[in-house]
């Protein structure tokens, strides 16, 4: 399947966003027609990457989560990957494997001018990434391995070593410029659920989260599906409501009606995905829209608020899809 068949989850990645992620992670898998990326958190400790004469150059002003001011010496050159440490926060340490929130601005240090849009920062959506450079390149990973919220960091490093298999033609870089990133730390995400439990409804699918990670397995009752999309909270969280065009931080599984199998799972994937509630098929929507932070909602979606009359790989036209998901985080 390409990438044209993502109809799950349609992200409206920003290019600097879409640079920055493996190309697994921007597109479609053989099984999945979600983005994904064939990676497991990594467990592996921290790199100890120091500050140095590159890192050090760089001169950044300006409050934590507010845009900084950044200088770049240009033309910047270095050989190897450098941290300096702007801000020491006080909270809890981005570990890895752990899910964490950042506001992110990037340069070409040879030209000193960023390389798109910085986010995250004056109020707008977080970037939620994954310690994990299986699952997002090795330079972002770097920047904010092991240290505490709180903090801002620059980092530099050699745009190859920084973006690793990543294709950064749309950034306009060659491999040996170096790049820039300035990031803030900005919080951890829970990676599941924490709601209250509700009593199951009646005619859904049965739900076991595994009590260590949080992913669900999914019983499909021996009945025909509904013929319209249904809803039901099997946890009821108590934080923010989610709103047409919010940007929510999920985790999710998807298996078919007919057969239980599994066609995708972020937690399969060992990272949250992030996305506009308005980016995703209809039924995956209405599951979102209106619930609260915290819930954990099961959806059974048919083919009209799916994937229509054409289907999408291995989900047939005919196929009633179910949903389990935890709502972790929204943003407006």
């Amino acid at each position: 399947m390409d990438e044209a068949d993502c109809l799950i989850v349609r992200r409206s990645l920003s290019v600097l966003t879409a640079a920055l992620v493996v190309a697994g992670l921007a597109a479609c898998s053989s099984s999945s027609p979600a983005p994904s990326a064939s990676s497991t958190a990594s467990a592996a400790s921290c790199q100890n990457v120091k500050s140095g004469k590159a890192s050090d150059s760089v001169t950044v002003s300006g409050d934590f989560l507010k845009t900084p001011t950044v200088k770049v010496p240009s033309p910047l050159k270095t050989s190897d990957v450098e941290r300096t440490v702007v801000i020491k926060g006080t909270g809890a340490e981005a570990k890895a494997g752990s899910s964490v929130d950042i506001a992110l601005a990037a340069y070409n240090g040879t030209t000193g001018k960023s390389l798109t849009d910085a986010v995250g920062f004056d109020g707008s959506a977080a970037q939620t990434i994954t310690v994990d450079d299986k699952a997002f390149v090795p330079g972002l990973v770097r920047a904010v391995e092991c240290l505490p919220v709180g903090s801002r960091v620059v980092l530099t490093a050699p745009a190859k070593t920084a973006f690793g298999s990543a294709d950064t033609s749309q950034l306009k870089l060659s491999d040996t410029d170096t790049v820039v990133f300035v990031a803030d730390i900005a919080g951890l995400v829970t990676t599941k659920a924490n709601g209250k439990a509700v009593a199951p409804t009646p005619g859904f699918p049965t739900v076991k989260d595994d009590a260590k990670t949080g992913e669900p397995t999914i019983t499909i009752p021996k009945a025909d599906p509904p013929t319209e999309t249904k809803i039901a909270v099997l946890k009821q969280g108590d934080g923010e409501v989610v709103q047409s065009g919010d940007t929510v931080t999920v985790q999710y599984k998807g298996v078919l009606w007919r057969n239980g199998q599994m066609f995708d799972s972020s937690w399969s994937r060992g990272e949250v995905a992030s996305f506009q509630t308005t980016g995703v098929v209809k039924g995956f929507q209405k599951a979102l829209e209106g619930q609260k932070v915290g819930s954990q909602v099961i959806a059974i979606v048919p083919p009209a608020d799916g994937y229509g009359d054409k289907g999408s790989g291995e989900i047939k036209a005919t196929d009633t899809m179910v949903f389990v998901v935890d709502i972790l985080k929204t943003t407006r």
